[in-house]
């Protein structure tokens, strides 16, 4: 048993009026002792539910991340890429309501010249959704076996990779297991979308749902200094824009011109289809997404189109590869139909082929 582990328990565990906040350095001590399971199955259970009934702080937050930085090896900074790295974080647990198109940004953007970066793990609790390495695994692109360095050159030839936690941040998934036996997400799950394995500079996309999250982010990023991001309130708690509703973005300080950090995306005002885009099964969606790439001429049903457009056309707009949301739709379009995503999805499939063959 870790004694200074068992302190730190105390501290969060100790009730609504006694419990107390770790500071950066305290959390950055309590991650390392779960991450090295240096502390016991016990301690590490009872920490992370009285963690998450006590709230995490920016400050733990921040901590957290510390130990992250300590215990997982990045993908190497490249210096020629076209544009500065997108790093997207999601839930872990993947989806299971709604439709995944982060995957279609990836091969939109990378194809554009936008790099992006995902990162993520297995199936896993507690939500045991679609995760998105198994959706590029349906694509016949198996992310599981690069190696690091391939993974930096898939960034570097593709403009796009993957960063599999499993293999290159094996101490993280030792933890998965209390998810499981918790039955509730732990703040570990607010560290998966904070949490960047890029070496280098780049913009942090995060999808989030309860607002106290996004001060939680703001507070932790200041921290440490990270400036450029963007916090979007999508689906499921991922980076897809709504349909049904407005989208909340937060930035992190007001654009020209507003005297808010935010922008509010009504698909409405661009003549989008008002329907979220339904997961039905693994299977449909396996189906919608070859069909979608192998048949850029064909017709994608008109919920699934319009969310293609619509996160394509605001992503497009952030890269500053078009001045507006308009034009980024329109370009989607013809990277849609002119077969470049297609012949991205290719390249990208064709290098990982070769590269694990």
């Amino acid at each position: 048993m870790s004694q200074v582990f068992r302190e730190y328990l105390k501290k969060v565990g100790s009730g609504q009026h006694t419990k107390q906040d770790l500071t950066r350095s305290e959390a950055a001590i309590a991650a390392q002792l779960m991450l090295g399971a240096e502390a016991t199955p016990a301690q590490i259970g009872a920490f992370l539910i009285a963690h998450r009934i006590k709230r995490p702080t920016g400050e733990e937050l921040a901590g957290f991340l510390d130990a992250y930085d300590q215990f997982a090896e990045p993908i190497a900074a490249i210096e020629d890429l076209p544009q500065q790295p997108w790093v997207f974080g999601v839930p872990y647990d993947g989806r299971s309501r709604t439709a995944p198109f982060l995957p279609f940004m990836a091969l939109l953007l990378s194809a554009a010249g936008q790099p992006v970066i995902l990162h993520g793990g297995d199936c896993m609790p507690t939500k045991y959704g679609l995760s998105l390495v198994d959706i590029w695994a349906d694509l016949r692109i198996n992310l599981r076996a690069l190696d690091l360095s391939q993974r930096q050159q898939l960034l570097q030839q593709t403009h796009f990779t993957f960063y599999y936690t499993p293999r290159h941040f094996p101490a993280s998934q030792a933890l998965n297991d209390y998810r499981d036996q918790i039955g509730k997400r732990p703040p570990l799950a607010t560290l998966d979308l904070m949490w960047n394995p890029y070496g280098g500079q780049s913009r942090v996309i995060i999808g989030y749902v309860h607002p106290p999250t996004e001060m939680m982010i703001r507070a932790a990023f200041a921290l440490r200094g990270v400036t450029d991001f963007l916090l979007v309130k999508g689906l499921e708690g991922s980076t897809d824009l709504r349909l049904s509703q407005t989208t909340i973005v937060a930035l992190p300080e007001n654009p020209p011109g507003s005297d808010t950090p935010y922008l509010k995306l009504n698909p409405h005002h661009y003549g989008v289809n008002n329907t979220d885009p339904p997961l039905v099964s693994r299977a449909t969606y396996q189906q919608l997404f070859q069909d979608f790439i192998n048949d850029p001429q064909g017709d994608l049903p008109e919920i699934y189109q319009a969310a293609l457009l619509w996160n394509g056309g605001f992503y497009l707009w952030q890269s500053g590869l078009c001045g507006d949301i308009q034009t980024g739709i329109e370009m989607t379009v013809d990277y849609w139909r002119s077969g470049k995503i297609k012949s991205q999805w290719e390249f990208i499939q064709n290098w990982v082929t070769t590269a694990t063959s």
